[in-house]
């Protein structure tokens, strides 16, 4: 399933990443999902949320340099050798990933958001191997 990621850049400064959690929060914006990447000067941290374009006004109104990104979320199990598979179906179908990152949900279910080169032809290979893979669900309610 394609949806929307948040990305937000913040400075490498102390309080930056809790005045983002405070404005989504005071604002009804629950985060389901994040990571965070940074480099000397800068991060990225990257959400998913229940509504990613009241997200992206908000963190604009409130000074944040915020923007969208096509994201692909395939729910797996979550047992070993999961993720595997799921990379080797990629690797297989010559998808190009530039970052993934993910979460168990229970010890059932877990989550992985894979941002591809090209998220329509991620979800067309993953649906090709839909038999072998586990995916669905409210992506923005994970």
């Amino acid at each position: 399933m394609i949806v929307q990621q948040v990305s937000v850049f913040l400075e490498n400064k102390i309080g930056r990443l809790n005045e983002v959690t405070q404005v989504l929060g005071k604002n009804g914006i629950n985060i389901s999902a994040f990571s965070i990447a940074d480099t000397s000067d800068f991060g990225i941290l990257r959400m998913i949320v229940a509504d990613p374009e009241k997200a992206i006004g908000i963190l604009k109104e409130n000074g944040f340099s915020a923007k969208t990104t096509d994201v692909v979320l395939l729910n797996a199990p979550n047992k070993p050798g999961a993720l595997a598979k799921a990379l080797e179906v990629l690797n297989s179908e010559e998808v190009f990933i530039e970052y993934m990152y993910a979460f168990s949900m229970n010890e059932r279910t877990s989550v992985i958001v894979i941002k591809p080169s090209d998220p329509q032809m991620c979800l067309k290979k993953l649906e090709k191997h839909k038999d072998e893979l586990i995916s669905g669900g409210d992506p923005y309610n994970i």
